[in-house]
């Protein structure tokens, strides 16, 4: 069975700006998978090239097996849902929704809209105007839109950015939950890791117009190919050089998760199946559910979160100073391969930069 959409080799340039370098993607149907990257780094680019709202420079891009590369978008099984929503402002949410099939002529449509606003938990909303709805209404208003012309594939470009911090991580579930009701591929572009670790059978991290990483987000969480991956996806602490020779006998770069790290006493002894290392505590911030404190060793700055289980704000500030051991399990390091770190520029490709206005405006964003 073909993939429901397949990147082969797609590079995409504005002017003399590399913004998508050779990219090659396979998303199953039915599969939720997720584009995340920082601003620049081309996810929104693929997207558009996916939709059809940009052609590629070079490369093909197909859906179910069938090359679209140079068909218009109006003539392609995908549907996209925009940051903005794009709402009609003067149209009910009945009419705002069933706009599609009614410009189609298409039969059945007062029943599909309905079938649509029950999917997205409104019913007895039909006649209300998006003025009238709240954030996450009116994205699920978006939502029953794009689901109610039947898509191979949904297509969000940061459909959340605009919600807040609670809403937007209620509408994660919701959105995991309508995708696996829908069956239909869900592709998400998203520069929020915790978005793409919480929804994503599997995710793309993007990085100056390539891919450096692409697997289900415990795969790539846990073991990061590469510096820019470990700092970008999570947190992470990157040791080499000196430091990584003092800690495993190797100056070979190995990452390893603050989570995976316990503070112990500056006299604790370091079992042989833990690597160990001396530090003092230089900033401890408490954070509700761990706190995350900032480990002086030597220079180089270790960050480690420790649940809170017995301590409070004030534990939390009178360790500032305090000479401590960090310790953690040999196994939790992860060799990276040598590669740009979070930040420094990337000579495989252009920076995107103060490229300006030749470059789409969702991906020339600070």
């Amino acid at each position: 069975m073909p993939a429901a959409v397949t990147l082969d080799e797609v590079a995409k340039s504005f002017g003399d700006i590399v913004a998508v370098d050779g990219v090659s993607l396979e998303i199953a149907d039915g599969e939720f998978f997720s584009l995340l990257g920082p601003s620049g780094s081309g996810k929104t680019t693929c997207l558009r090239m996916i939709a059809g709202f940009e052609i590629p420079t070079s490369g093909s891009v197909s859906l179910h097996g069938n090359d679209v590369t140079g068909i218009p978008p109006y003539e392609r099984d995908v549907n996209t849902v925009f940051q903005d929503y794009a709402l009609f402002p003067h149209m009910t949410v009945a009419e705002n929704v069933g706009y599609g099939p009614m410009v189609r002529k298409e039969p059945e449509q007062d029943e599909r809209v309905v079938r649509a606003l029950t999917m997205v938990h409104l019913d007895g909303f039909a006649n209300r105007k998006p003025s009238q709805l709240s954030g996450g209404q009116r994205q699920r208003v978006a939502l029953a839109r794009a689901l109610i012309n039947r898509p191979s594939v949904l297509l969000l470009d940061e459909p959340l950015g605009a919600l807040d911090l609670k809403l937007r991580q209620a509408m994660q579930l919701e959105l995991k939950t309508l995708q696996r009701e829908v069956g239909i591929t869900f592709i998400y572009v998203t520069h929020d890791q915790e978005e793409a670790l919480t929804m994503s059978d599997r995710l793309a991290v993007f990085n100056h117009g390539r891919v450096e990483q692409m697997g289900t987000p415990s795969e790539v969480y846990e073991n990061p190919r590469n510096a820019f991956v470990a700092g970008f996806v999570g947190t992470s602490n990157v040791m080499s050089g000196p430091l990584a020779e003092r800690i495993m006998g190797s100056p070979a770069p190995f990452t390893v998760r603050p989570e995976k790290i316990s503070v112990e006493d500056p006299a604790a002894v370091v079992p042989s199946d833990r690597a160990g290392i001396e530090g003092t505590i230089a900033e401890a911030v408490y954070l509700g559910m761990y706190t995350r404190y900032r480990v002086d060793v030597g220079g180089t700055v270790i960050e480690v979160a420790a649940q809170n289980t017995a301590s409070d704000h004030s534990d939390a500030q009178s360790q500032v100073g305090r000479a401590v051991t960090l310790t953690w399990m040999k196994d939790s390091c992860r060799p990276l391969e040598e590669g740009p770190r979070d930040g420094e520029p990337d000579e495989r490709a252009p920076a995107l930069a103060g490229a300006g206005n030749n470059i789409p405006e969702e991906e020339n964003i600070e």
